[in-house]
């Protein structure tokens, strides 16, 4: 037991060494030399993994920029200098899940306690969004009494428009894209300005616009909210279960107390619904879509609105099922995966996640799943395709949906929620409402994304391994999915808490019921 002890507590000190010597190394300057070896070294790790590297810029174009880079670095920088010269050529390949990131202040096992007793970052306290190039409060989770679409002038003295134009530059979108940038940047405004800075604010000042006049609000790390009461009640086993088992088919989100999917009528007799989707992630999917489908069914409904704006994306199977309830016809979802060849996929993190048990269980594993990887993957003519089971005709359910379907969209829309918007577009099988998607209707470098770090200046990229592909195409290149009907939400419909989009569809599905009781004869409803 004394042996126990004394390793342990070696182990320990020694991994509170190499914490220390990590984030001491963060703020020091790096060398000329390995700062250009790690140019060298991103790019061929790029050009080893990403399958449609060329698809927005050419390789004269890319080789250029990499190269510029390299001789314009004539000093030493920290590593977070460089990410944020690095992340402005890494943008130009136009690839949205293509990521960059620098190294942030890792924390020992002590720090991590104690930051989780102080509660909450003061960013994570707020939901975001940019519109009309003003970035408000869509919602408060702080004890202040902050109301909902409230105006933030200023962040610490800097003004939001101009943080996001500079964060612009350093992420891109799929293709030529402009819409996802507002989107992505305002709800995830405090992800980048953590990284612009270096590290995580736990304390923030917030010059807000009120009614009365400008106040400034100080933010700081806290546990308000963080507890519950209904946490506090004891559950039985069965209802714990229960539990779980709903909050796992609603897709229960712990950070943000709320659901994943929801389903509702809009109307009493239930001829309208809206499927809203968050993300298509987060616990059993499957047995939702189920319920709601058997739901839309039972009650006859002729309209389904699904909501999918601000969707990031998520599981591909996910989406494979959703359409599966939506057509009525056989169908292919999407392309074979097209890689690099036949051993970039097995760069993909198999090891990542679990405990001792669950990695032991990888190790034993590890022999099959390099083989399988490996011998999937087929040359076709000068390409490397690696077959998937939504790239196989697949049938539809017998009771997927027969009325009239709606898809609401923005520039949030990116990932799956584009690849299932390319194929319902493609076949005509819904009206589209709202802003042209993020993500690119011809498909997105994704599927499995491992990080590598380089070597001297510890930052990070995320390289997706595969290309991904709807079925359905279009002619235009590097664009997303273009609404039948354009409707653009102001500042003021927030403030007003009007929903010009849904309020659009609405009023549609009232007209064409006018229209469809003039034809039988019938008074139209005054409703």
């Amino acid at each position: 037991m004394k042996k126990l002890l004394f390793l342990t507590s070696v182990f320990l000190l020694l991994s509170c060494e190499s914490t220390k010597r990590f984030n001491e190394s963060l703020s020091q300057p790096i060398s000329v030399t390995k700062l250009q070896n790690d140019v060298d070294f991103s790019y061929k790790k790029i050009k080893q993994l990403h399958p449609k590297l060329y698809w927005y810029i050419s390789k004269e174009k890319l080789d250029y920029k990499f190269d510029s880079l390299k001789k314009s670095i004539n000093k030493p920088m920290s590593g977070l200098a460089f990410y944020k010269e690095l992340s402005q050529v890494v943008k130009t390949i136009g690839q949205g899940h293509l990521g960059i990131s620098p190294s942030l202040e890792r924390l020992s096992k002590k720090e991590q306690k104690l930051l989780k007793k102080r509660g909450k970052s003061a960013f994570s306290q707020f939901d975001f969004e940019f519109i009309d190039n003003k970035l408000i409060i869509l919602k408060n989770r702080s004890r202040h009494d902050i109301k909902e679409n409230t105006e933030v002038l200023l962040v610490n003295n800097e003004r939001p428009s101009d943080l996001i134009s500079m964060y612009k530059t350093r992420i891109s979108s799929d293709g030529y894209n402009k819409t996802f940038y507002p989107h992505y940047l305002g709800r995830n405004f405090g992800v980048f300005y953590n990284l612009d800075k270096g590290k995580v604010q736990d304390s923030i000042k917030l010059l807000l616009k009120l009614e009365d006049k400008d106040s400034l609000f100080v933010i700081k790390r806290d546990t308000f909210g963080t507890n519950s009461k209904a946490s506090s009640i004891k559950l039985s086993k069965k209802e714990q279960k229960e539990k779980m088992k709903f909050n796992s088919k609603y897709g229960y989100n712990k950070d943000t107390k709320t659901f994943t999917r929801e389903l509702k009528f809009i109307e009493n007799d239930s001829t309208t619904a809206i499927l809203t989707i968050k993300q298509f992630n987060n616990g059993n999917s499957a047995d939702f879509y189920k319920e709601s489908f058997e739901k839309l069914a039972a009650s006859n409904t002729k309209n389904l609105i699904i909501d999918l704006r601000n969707n990031p994306g998520g599981r591909l199977f996910e989406i494979g099922d959703l359409y599966s309830y939506l057509t009525p016809e056989p169908f292919v979802f999407i392309d074979d995966y097209e890689v690099v060849s036949r051993t970039s996929k097995l760069h993909v993190d198999y090891f990542k996640g679990g405990g001792p048990v669950v990695k032991f269980f990888k190790i034993l594993g590890a022999p099959f799943f390099y083989s399988i990887t490996y011998f999937k993957v087929r040359k076709e003519d000068d390409k490397f395709l690696f077959g998937t089971k939504l790239s196989k005709l697949s049938q539809p359910k017998p009771n997927n949906f027969k009325g009239k379907v709606y898809v609401l969209i923005n520039g949030g829309s990116f990932s799956a929620s584009s690849i299932i918007s390319s194929n319902l577009k493609s076949t005509k099988r819904a009206f589209f409402v709202g802003e042209e998607t993020g993500g690119a209707y011809n498909g997105t470098v994704a599927a499995q994304m491992p990080l590598v770090q380089l070597p001297n200046s510890k930052v990070n990229l995320k390289i997706g391994l595969a290309l991904v592909s709807a079925f359905g195409k279009t002619d235009i290149e590097g664009r997303g999915i273009f609404p039948d009907k354009e409707i653009i939400p102001t500042i003021e419909d927030r403030k007003n808490k009007i929903d010009p989009e849904l309020k659009w569809v609405l009023d549609d599905i009232k007209r064409e019921k006018e229209v469809e009781e003039l034809l039988k004869g019938k008074e139209p409803s005054k409703k």
